[in-house]
């Protein structure tokens, strides 16, 4: 596969796994982490071989989305070719005949979203008496996504005799705590400060109008180096809207995002992967675990609600050595979400002018031509406030103003009023 050394957390996390420990791994998005605990599990499998019965699972690695799960049973695949391992991945958002016909022949490794993996639990198509390693990756957006409880409730259905591996970017206090509950005497494995950012991505803020942000993201695309792009956004109708304001501007976009169905995020991600499509626009389920090469830039439409998320999302770029540059658009209701990313990562973001007058003098994008509208025909005059035409049918008439000494029924010309 073209390793030829490992990385940090490779480096230090392979020995005490090997020796059979708990561990708790610390490191920033993309440094490897996946083979750091599969390359240990192959092995011990490999010197070890079992044939495990129907339900029955050796290794479960639970991991908080779809993409993130697909990946690292791809990885497993990958390192295991020609040991005849049996692997299967189980999530939401697509049937689960395929599923239950995996889990019914037994498998050496099971990778899962925690929702579908419980629906098979209750239903008991699966057991988890027989797991030997026990692995949850990005465990602090397993958090975020409010999956404590879940797993919580796996761990009570694992036997105590097994070895548990914690793989994360960030590790907040309450992590920790769950660490405590379910990990003995773990050794703790940390190549990066927490919460830090990627060392090869150049961060520039943009500090605009939030009616001109769309005006600047088209901008942006106007320089040819932005080849291959993820734009964050914060919800998925958001992210409908920014993909389809890109295709109006000529640039080649999709969006990925929860509501998507299965097939049509693997669509868009394979379309990204191959270079047909020049931008992807995602919610924060494409923060992590989506490792696609050479992404140029990642730009932040919104900013996160959670500064935790700024790391992961950036982190998309600058992957596997190389740099990258990272973009946020920030309007005047984002700047406190823009200091508790600087707090929680500890630097100063270089920002930029691009509000107001400064907004309005920059370069104008590139746009589509659209014929001018035709302006409204000015009326030939203007109708009396107390015309018929100028109230909706029906309405009480509005009242004169009477000269004083003038009767109300008298006309100047001495006809009788209407």
């Amino acid at each position: 596969m073209g390793y030829v050394k490992p990385t940090p957390i490779q480096a230090q996390a392979i020995p005490p796994l090997m020796q059979g420990r708990d561990l708790v791994g610390i490191a920033q998005t993309g440094t490897g982490k996946t083979a750091a605990f599969a390359l240990p599990i192959i092995n011990r499998m490999f010197a070890d071989r079992r044939t495990m019965a129907g339900g029955a699972v050796r290794a479960l690695v639970v991991a908080p989305t779809r993409e993130l799960a697909s990946q690292i049973a791809q990885s497993f695949r990958d390192l295991s070719a020609g040991m005849n391992l049996k692997i299967s991945v189980i999530f939401g958002g697509v049937p689960y005949g395929a599923q239950i016909r995996a889990l019914a022949g037994g498998l050496d490794v099971l990778v899962a979203t925690p929702g579908r993996l419980m629906d098979h639990l209750e239903n008991r198509h699966i057991s988890l008496r027989s797991v030997e390693f026990f692995v949850l990756d990005e465990v602090d957006q397993m958090l975020d996504l409010g999956f404590v409880k879940s797993i919580r409730k796996l761990a009570r259905e694992l036997p105590k005799e097994r070895q548990n591996l914690f793989f994360s970017a960030t590790m907040p206090p309450d992590i920790r705590t769950l660490a405590g509950e379910l990990l003995r005497n773990p050794a703790e494995v940390a190549v990066t400060p927490v919460a830090k950012t990627a060392d090869r991505v150049d961060q520039t803020v943009f500090l605009v109008d939030a009616a001109k942000k769309k005006e600047l993201l088209i901008e942006l695309f106007d320089d040819a180096d932005l080849s291959r792009v993820i734009v964050f956004t914060r919800t998925k109708r958001g992210a409908d809207k920014v993909s389809h304001a890109l295709h109006e501007a000529g640039v080649d976009a999709v969006a990925i995002h929860g509501n998507k169905s299965q097939g049509q995020r693997e669509r868009a991600l394979e379309s990204f992967r191959g270079g047909k499509t020049r931008a992807l626009v995602a919610t924060d389920i494409a923060a992590r675990g989506i490792d696609i090469d050479g992404v140029t830039h990642v730009v932040n439409y919104e900013m996160p609600e959670v500064a935790e998320a700024y790391v992961h999302r950036i982190g998309r770029t600058a992957r596997a050595g190389k740099a990258g540059q990272a973009f946020s658009l920030v309007d005047s209701s984002e700047r406190d979400s823009l200091r508790a990313v600087e707090r929680l990562t500890r630097l100063k973001l270089e920002t930029v002018e691009r509000r107001g007058e400064a907004a309005a003098k920059a370069r104008a994008p590139v746009r589509k031509y659209e014929a001018p509208s035709q302006p409204q025909q000015k009326p030939r005059h203007r109708p009396h406030p107390d015309s018929r035409s100028a109230a909706p049918r029906g309405a009480p008439r509005p009242m004169r103003s009477i000269a004083p000494g003038r009767s109300q029924t008298a006309n100047p010309k001495g006809r009788q009023g209407r």
